[in-house]
């Protein structure tokens, strides 16, 4: 089991220009712009690169059914996926917060923000690592790639 049994995700976090929360098909059109203005950017982003089975093209409504796959896995407690908005509520980028895929780590933490907006990534990764390794979160061994340089 990924969490234990009645635990109940947050909802919101707010950070210094940018707030969490819960990604769902309400963010399709924002989420859209976001990511796929930029998919270099992205992949040069901790966790992902060039093998990486995202971003990919995808259309606006098979974007919607990511967003939709998303929000089922948060309701379930199988995977926590927030989306990054700043003050006038545009997106500018996701938190991904599923299990780990070693023994070594019990969730693995990805996260991206849009190229325009590439100023938040620091800021970001250090408020959700804080976050996610707060008594508000029940894991003990996250694994987060730190920005390299």
């Amino acid at each position: 089991m990924f969490v234990p049994a009645g635990f109940e995700p947050p909802h919101r976090l707010d950070g210094n220009g940018f707030r969490l929360e819960p990604l769902g098909p309400e963010h399709n059109e924002r989420d859209y712009a976001a990511w796929s203005s930029s998919v270099e950017h992205i992949r040069a982003s901790p966790g992902y690169g060039p093998k990486a089975s995202w971003p990919r093209p995808m259309s606006p409504d098979e974007n919607r059914a990511d967003l939709e796959r998303h929000a089922r896995d948060f309701v379930e407690r199988t995977g926590f996926t927030y989306s990054v908005l700043d003050p006038v509520d545009d997106v500018v980028g996701c938190v991904y917060v599923y299990p780990a895929e070693d023994a070594a780590h019990d969730v693995h933490i990805r996260s991206w923000v849009r190229e325009s907006r590439a100023e938040l990534d620091a800021s970001l990764r250090r408020t959700v690592a804080d976050w996610l390794t707060s008594d508000v979160w029940p894991f003990e061994r996250p694994l987060y790639e730190p920005l390299l340089g």
